[in-house]
């Protein structure tokens, strides 16, 4: 059940990582074009000779990519909280490069869910400083 839906149900036992993993999956669904570029540019640093590679570096070629290539008016968004989902699922699949993104233990698992959604782009006018 996603999170939304279980806080307005007045369930909060969802901890921040389970929270996170919702957003993300949602996401991809809605961007699944991200997937194979994550994995095409993944791929070419391997075949490059890469035994280790930054998934920071791979996630700002697609924000590249996705802009550079886009229509000039909409700006291509996404979150860095989804770069380690991103790096393990690509290990998940592809287990012979199990390492090559090098991940941390995931700590949100410890927290509770903030049962907030993320800020997007209609958020941005709120957060500016006056």
């Amino acid at each position: 059940m996603p999170t939304s839906m279980m806080a307005a149900k007045g369930r909060s036992s969802v901890n921040r990582l389970e929270e996170m993993r919702e957003q993300v999956t949602a996401y991809h669904k809605k961007h699944p074009e991200v997937w194979t570029m994550f994995e095409d540019f993944t791929f070419q640093m391997i075949e490059r000779g890469y035994r280790n590679y930054s998934v920071n570096a791979i996630f700002e070629r697609i924000r590249w990519e996705k802009d550079a290539g886009g229509d000039g008016i909409t700006q291509f968004k996404i979150g860095n909280n989804y770069r380690a989902f991103y790096a393990r699922r690509f290990m998940r699949k592809y287990p012979e490069h199990e390492g090559f993104f090098r991940t941390r233990e995931q700590t949100s698992e410890h927290r509770d869910a903030t049962n907030l959604s993320e800020i997007g782009p209609q958020n941005v006018e709120l957060l500016t400083v006056r």
